[in-house]
């Protein structure tokens, strides 16, 4: 039995609750909203499709309901709008969490809590700060999905599947995230060697632009944002995977937002690097040989992510 609660039934919170589902991953899924209508509907919804799937118990409740929860996913706040940055929404998402983590701790102090809302930089070190909860259960989905946005652009650029595709975005999941090339590669062959090396000369591999990848993974999020009005896909596929390896028996390895204890010199603030996730929660980290100028950056946007802490209440 794997039980799960989403606190927030927007487009986000209900997509995962859909994914959650359709997926095998949970057997009880709670969904809570301020709007008990909404997340009524929601569930409802998707529990007329259970039928074609695993058996599945999917609810609206409340707090209370939430006792016993394996997960905690968190994807309630105030929705980032066209043109706005994630680090704007700071300070309102910030005092709706702070709101809601001694209501949720009080019914599922044992859970792994999953913060999803943006900025979720911001609202992961808040969680750690105010909940008691253990840090190593305290996960901010991060650039997961700008590390899946990369590689599918990169998959794109050399008509290759993803699954061969390895490279990460570090940093902040915003404007500051960084992509250390130095260690991407396509099946162990360096990124910038690829096109180099097929003994076929007839095949033929674009030349690769590193500004423009670099481009289309940091405004993603903002093009789909003008296009259809929010981002839910993507991210939720990325959350889904984030739960399938905290209830699994083995170990995976993502980029996911934790708090930081000098790693790469840097200190108290969550960011995401390569972290060791499984179901002791985000247990341990990879210290990737990263360049100089790389470590630089990560300097950067952990300092981008501070300045905004400190013009915070927390």
């Amino acid at each position: 039995m794997n039980k799960i609660t989403i606190i927030g039934t927007g487009s986000v919170g209900s997509t995962i609750a859909y994914t959650l589902t359709a997926t095998n991953i949970a057997s009880e899924i709670v969904m809570i909203d301020v709007n008990d209508k909404k997340a009524m509907g929601e569930a409802l919804d998707i529990r007329q499709g259970t039928p074609f799937c695993a058996p599945c118990s999917i609810y609206a409740g409340s707090y209370a309901d939430a006792k016993d929860s394996d997960i905690v996913i968190i994807t309630s706040g105030v929705a980032r709008k066209p043109g706005q940055t994630r680090l704007d929404l700071a300070q309102i998402n910030v005092d709706i969490l702070k709101s809601i983590i001694p209501q949720i701790t009080k019914y599922a102090p044992n859970a792994t809590y999953v913060i999803v809302s943006n900025p979720v930089d911001i609202l992961t070190y808040t969680f750690c700060k105010c909940s008691g909860i253990p840090e190593e259960r305290i996960i901010g989905s991060g650039t997961i999905l700008d590390t899946a946005r990369l590689r599918s652009r990169l998959a794109e650029y050399f008509s290759l599947s993803q699954q061969n595709v390895h490279a990460y975005v570090l940093g902040e999941h915003g404007d500051t995230s960084v992509i250390p090339w130095s260690t991407a590669n396509i099946s162990n062959v360096p990124v910038m060697e690829y096109s180099k090396s097929f003994i076929n000369p007839g095949i033929i591999v674009p030349d690769l632009s590193i500004d423009e990848v670099e481009d289309y993974v940091r405004k993603s999020g903002a093009r789909v944002i003008e296009r259809k009005g929010a981002t839910f896909y993507a991210v939720s596929m990325s959350v889904c995977h984030i739960c399938k390896c905290l209830l699994s028996g083995i170990d995976t390895t993502m980029t996911v937002s934790t708090m930081l204890h000098g790693e790469y010199g840097i200190d108290d603030v969550c960011m995401s690097l390569l972290t060791v996730v499984g179901h002791k929660g985000a247990h341990n980290k990879v210290m990737l040989p990263l360049t100089e100028n790389e470590i630089k950056a990560l300097h950067k946007s952990a300092e981008s992510l501070k300045n905004i802490i400190r013009q915070t209440k927390i």
